[in-house]
C-alpha cells in the first residue's frame, strides 16, 4: 500500500479515549518530600522519573501540582522537584489527596479530567488518593515506575488494588509520548531527549 494510503487509513482511526491528551491531563505529585523520600529503596528512580514527568509537562503544556503530607514533620517536596512547580505544594494531614480540593475543582473548570498520579508511598497517600479520585470521576493513571513504597508487598499490592479498581497502570516514557502524540515537533524533540536521559547512580 503506497505511504499516502496508509496515512489515509491511519487518519480515519478516532484516538483512543483511554489516551491521555495535554489539554485534559493534569499530573499530580503526591508527597515527594525530604524526609519520605529518604527511606524508599526506589527513591531516586522516584525523583528522576517525577522529574521527567514535570519537565514533560512544561514542555506540553499539561497542568501540574504537588502536594505534602504533614511538611512540618516530614520537610518540603525536595529540591528537583520543587524548582519546577508552578505553585507552592499543597499542605495536607489527611493521606489522600482528596482534602486539597482547590487542585481538582480548578482543574475541573480548566476542562481537566484525567489525572496521572505519581509519588510516594504507593500503599498509602497514593493508594487512597487513586481511589478517590476514580470514585470522584477522574480517569486515573498511575507511572508504576515514579512511584514508590519501603516495602516491594505493599507497592505491588497497591498496584493491583489500584488497577482492579479502574486505574490504568502506565509508565514515565509512555506517559510522554502519549502527551506527545506525534513525532516531527519541536516538542516531541524536547520529550525525546528526556526519554534518552539514564538515571545516574
Amino acid at each position: 500500500m503506497p505511504a499516502d494510503d496508509v496515512n489515509d487509513v491511519i487518519s480515519t482511526v478516532p484516538r483512543s479515549p483511554e489516551l491521555m491528551n495535554p489539554e485534559d491531563t493534569g499530573l499530580l505529585v503526591v508527597d515527594v518530600q525530604e524526609k519520605l523520600i529518604a527511606v524508599q529503596p526506589a527513591g531516586d528512580r522516584t525523583v528522576w522519573n517525577a522529574r521527567r514527568l514535570l519537565d514533560g509537562a512544561k514542555l506540553l503544556d499539561v497542568q501540574s501540582a504537588a502536594t505534602e503530607q504533614y511538611p512540618e514533620k516530614l520537610g518540603p517536596t525536595v529540591p528537583d522537584l520543587a524548582t519546577r512547580l508552578s505553585a507552592p505544594a499543597a499542605s495536607k494531614l489527611a493521606f489522600s489527596c482528596r482534602t486539597c480540593d482547590d487542585i481538582f475543582s480548578r482543574w475541573r473548570a480548566s476542562g481537566i479530567h484525567r489525572i496521572l498520579v505519581c509519588g510516594i508511598e504507593t500503599h498509602v497517600c497514593v493508594q487512597q488518593t487513586v481511589l478517590d479520585l476514580l470514585s470522584a470521576g477522574f480517569q486515573v493513571n498511575v507511572a508504576v515506575d515514579a512511584i514508590s513504597s519501603r516495602f516491594a508487598i505493599d507497592h505491588d499490592t497497591a498496584l493491583r488494588r489500584m488497577e482492579a479498581s479502574g486505574a490504568l497502570l502506565t509508565t514515565t516514557e509512555a506517559a510522554l509520548f502519549e502527551w506527545c502524540n506525534e513525532a516531527g515537533t519541536e516538542a516531541f524533540r524536547g520529550i525525546s531527549r528526556l526519554a534518552k536521559e539514564e538515571l545516574v547512580g
